[in-house]
């Protein structure tokens, strides 16, 4: 899909019934936003990808993939692909009461460096972020250094997990369209109590091709 706008497993939740669907964080001042912190329109805007548990928009010419699980066929990860920079959007459940990206953060810069790689942690916009440096085997078999940069945004009962792949991740003057678009991102979480980590739901919208790919927790 090609986007065209016109414009600008832990345990379960502890929380049930209306303290899980009533409990919230302060309303941010920059996205990525909750769907309580929106106008209500603003997730049908014709600019809109409605994607489930993430609603999206883009930039002219970009392209929209979905990764899905083999095996249970379920959406992962949304990939927008754009000239030579993506941007890789992951959702997962999250306790009520405190964030995980702390957490998860430190396991995805151990794994880093058990494959021969570094993470350095840095300050950016969107809190403690990670550049990730590691090691990538093209099909030829050849060996090269992969950068990129792993960004967590913890919400209300939410972790969203967005990684910036390809030029956008080592060129600062082309990553600004694809912060934007993240910045732009809307979390439908839901009220249904969920596994701690838990993927949250994405469907396929029209038009769009999935793309197999093993399934991932934060």
């Amino acid at each position: 899909m090609i986007f065209r706008r016109k414009s600008k497993n832990e345990d379960l939740e502890n929380e049930t019934g209306d303290e899980a669907a009533t409990g919230t964080a302060e309303p941010r001042a920059e996205g990525p936003f909750d769907s309580s912190e929106v106008d209500p329109e603003l997730l049908e805007a014709e600019d809109r990808i409605d994607l489930g548990a993430l609603v999206i928009s883009g930039l002219p010419g970009m392209e929209l993939r979905l990764q899905v699980d083999e095996q249970s066929g379920a959406v992962q990860a949304i990939l927008l692909v754009v000239e030579e920079s993506a941007l890789e959007l992951r959702a997962f459940a999250a306790p009520k009461r405190t964030g995980i990206w702390d957490e998860v953060r430190q396991e995805i810069a151990g794994e880093a460096t058990r494959m021969g790689g570094t993470a350095t942690e840095t300050e950016t916009g969107f809190g403690t972020e990670l550049v990730l440096v590691v090691p990538v085997e093209d099909p030829d078999g050849k060996i090269y250094s992969q950068t990129s940069r792993v960004v967590g945004i913890d919400g209300p009962r939410w972790l969203l997990r967005a990684t910036i792949l390809g030029r956008a991740a080592v060129d600062p003057e082309v990553a600004p369209p694809l912060e934007q678009t993240l910045r732009e991102v809307i979390v439908v979480r839901g009220d249904e109590p969920m596994a701690v980590r838990e993927s949250l739901p994405l469907r396929l919208p029209p038009g769009a091709e999935p793309v197999e790919g093993e399934a991932e927790q934060a």
